[in-house]
């Protein structure tokens, strides 16, 4: 059965074994496990349970990451996603009137049509479609954005009024656990441990814990609570016209945070083929279109592949078993929720600076003596982070670049699918300006 399974999951090519892909699925966990209370926390300001969406985030993540480890057979493990929940919670149900079983409802609805697109391979032409350079681009970017969400979490930069952003309190315990935590990864990195991370990340939390830094949420979840939330979405209401606006937000939202991730993962795992394709990308696609609908039915927000994947990669995972892990742990975390929730923000924060660091070097693959490259790509790479959105770097490039094949004469090196996306982001800063 043990061999079996390696070749099922491909060890030997992948050259990784039991050992990594397990420590690299606790790795992924940890560094993502922020999600089980923050979410609840996001979606009770729309009107839902806290509990019921802490079981929803739970096991939405526990089946969606279990699915693309057992059928995809990648790394990458998923959750409800950042971003797409405070849309949910503070444009759709607050500031639209929306009620949230209708909100619901939109993220099914936008799940089912991606995955009918993949299915028509539509999604997989649009992945073909982006210049090779460009996923360079959104590799690095996303290496920026996650380190400055890291450096924002450790309290090591702050919000300014004058400057946008100043260096923090330093002298906050908060912060002096998080530069404690970045030292001792960054060492054992530098000294080739093969857990670093991880072990980072828990000797961090015991030392935080020891010191009183961080808070432990003991707020048990009670499985009978998901029946609160779960089977509520209105499919009908999503699909009147006034809320037709809200499915095709979450569709493109979704689309682009999702192709960001599956980039920047893909880049770090190694994962393209000379093609500069990913094999068994209709599997990815497919099992992230069914983990939107499934996240819905359940009761949360969009279901999306996570960034934080890159953590457990840079631990050595290489394979499905570590998105399995990973789902597992979601899985058990229903039980152990405040033990999980014991682990301080300061302890994750470092981590992500180091995933950050290490996704930099795909910059290295970009033409930067070539204009017409360099300024699509520095577009791309900075505004990410800058306007805390993939979608908005990823349209910023793809406009970019478009326009400079244009403004040259080298317009017929630009495919029909990237003229029309080209369209659409235009067509969404026009929306997004006159909003």
């Amino acid at each position: 059965m043990k061999s079996r399974l390696e070749r099922y999951f491909e060890f030997e090519a992948l050259g990784t074994d039991w050992r990594r892909e397990i420590v690299a699925g606790f790795t992924t966990f940890v560094t993502m496990a922020y999600i089980i209370f923050v979410n609840p926390s996001i979606l009770a300001d729309a009107g839902m349970k806290p509990g019921a969406v802490m079981a929803a985030t739970c096991l939405s993540a526990a089946v969606a990451s279990i699915l693309m480890g057992a059928v995809a057979r990648y790394p990458i493990a998923l959750a409800p996603g950042m971003g797409l929940n405070a849309y949910f919670t503070y444009s759709v149900v607050k500031g639209m009137g929306v009620a949230w079983e209708t909100a619901l409802g939109a993220v099914f609805v936008s799940g089912a049509i991606f995955f009918v697109l993949t299915l028509a391979g539509v999604r997989e032409r649009l992945f073909a479609a982006i210049p090779a350079e460009l996923y360079d681009a959104v590799a690095a970017g996303i290496g920026l954005f996650i380190a400055f969400i890291g450096l924002k979490n450790a309290g090591i930069i702050v919000a300014h009024p004058a400057t946008t952003v100043a260096l923090g309190k330093l002298s906050d315990p908060g912060t002096l656990l998080a530069l404690f935590g970045l030292v001792l990864m960054a060492t054992l990195l530098a000294r080739g441990f093969p857990a670093a991370i991880l072990v980072g990340i828990l000797a961090t939390a015991l030392v935080g814990s020891l010191l009183g830094v961080g808070q432990v949420a003991m707020a048990p979840v009670a499985l009978g609570d998901l029946w609160l939330t779960a089977g509520k979405l209105d499919i009908g209401a999503a699909l009147r016209l006034g809320v037709l606006e809200v499915v095709f937000v979450f569709l493109f939202v979704d689309l682009f945070d999702n192709f960001g991730t599956l980039v920047a993962v893909g880049r770090k795992a190694k994962l393209f083929d000379s093609a500069n394709r990913i094999p068994r990308v209709r599997r990815i696609l497919l099992t992230d279109a069914t983990a939107s609908m499934a996240g819905a039915a359940l009761g949360t927000s969009t279901v999306v592949s996570y960034i934080e994947s890159a953590a457990g990669i840079v631990a050595g995972g290489r394979s499905g078993v570590t998105a399995i892990v990973t789902g597992l742990l979601f899985a058990l975390a229903l039980v152990v929720a405040p033990l999980v929730g014991g682990i301080p923000a300061a302890a994750t924060a470092p981590a992500l600076i180091l995933v950050g660091a290490a996704m930099l070097p795909h910059a290295a693959g970009i033409e930067w003596s070539d204009p017409g490259v360099a300024i699509p790509s520095f577009l791309t790479l900075l505004a990410i982070p800058l306007t805390f959105s993939i979608a908005n770097g990823v349209a910023l490039g793809f406009t970019a670049w478009t326009l400079l094949k244009l403004t040259t004469g080298r317009a017929r090196e630009v495919s029909w699918v990237v003229w029309l996306l080209t369209a659409l982001f235009v067509a969404r800063f026009v929306w997004l300006g006159a909003g």
